[in-house]
């Protein structure tokens, strides 16, 4: 005898299980396609889910990294038909904003990127069908304000919060919340990490050439006109920890003395 139960916990195992073929069967169709119309099914998929007008086939993502409020930095990345476009990567050094804020942060890094008219940005770089923030609601709050002020409201934006991957968009406080093993999942994933991961890069980077640049001003003998001359010299504090003794006291006023402190710290 068969039975279809209607409620209870054993409607929510058959819910379950019905769930999990689904997921199992569409995984198995992405083996079967080629990569080309796996992203072409992924792009529709999100279109579908979060009712944008097209395919998304240039996404833009965006992420924030300090150690509370020091050396802040934003970072644009772009993903164009679900392949990473680096020459179109951009990074900024927050300018404007000296504490801990992320949310003041994410809005200067948006007037940066959309400030100008939308003519003069269609000029100058294509604009995204869709745009991911590193965060949760409140990050999107953040750009959604921006974009609306910039006149850029029509371009969607959405935000994905990492511990538990929750999909966050303007019209809902509720979050989309996805099956982890669910290729819509893992693309805007890859964008929000590699937005991250650009974004965490370009501040260790500068974090070391300060620390670098730190380390000449304790050496005794070298004030901000000497250090110049060795920047102008050589190019960079990475550069000048690899030249020799000989090649350091040729700049003005740098002794061997001088030099093989320099050697010793940098």
């Amino acid at each position: 005898i068969l039975s279809s139960p209607l409620k209870g916990p054993k409607r929510d195992l058959i819910n379950l299980v019905a769930s999990n073929a689904q997921l199992n069967f569409e995984a198995n169709m992405y083996k079967l396609i080629s990569p080309e119309q796996r992203v072409t099914t992924v792009l529709n998929d999100i279109q579908v889910l979060l009712k944008l007008p097209g395919p998304p086939s240039r996404i833009e993502g965006y992420d924030i990294s300090n150690i509370q409020g020091h050396m802040a930095v934003g970072s644009m990345v772009v993903f164009e038909k679900g392949q990473a476009k680096k020459s179109c990567y951009r990074r900024f050094k927050i300018k404007t904003i000296q504490s801990p804020d992320d949310y003041s942060m994410l809005k200067e890094v948006i007037q940066r990127r959309f400030g100008l008219s939308r003519q003069q940005q269609e000029k100058r770089s294509e604009m995204p069908d869709l745009m991911l923030i590193d965060g949760g609601k409140g990050q999107l709050n953040a750009v959604t304000e921006t974009m609306h002020h910039l006149g850029f409201a029509d371009i969607p934006v959405i935000s994905l919060a990492k511990e538990n991957e929750e999909i966050y968009v303007p019209e809902s406080n509720e979050p989309v919340l996805l099956d982890r093993r669910s290729p819509v999942l893992r693309l805007l994933q890859r964008v929000r990490d590699e937005a991250h991961r650009f974004a965490l890069a370009y501040h260790h980077n500068l974090s070391s050439r300060q620390s670098r640049s730190s380390m000449l001003d304790q050496i005794p003998g070298i004030g901000p006109k000497r250090k110049g001359d060795l920047i102008k010299r050589f190019g960079s504090f990475k550069k000048i920890g690899q030249v020799d003794i000989n090649e350091l006291t040729s700049v003005r006023g740098i002794t061997p003395e001088i030099a093989r402190q320099i050697k010793d710290l940098v």
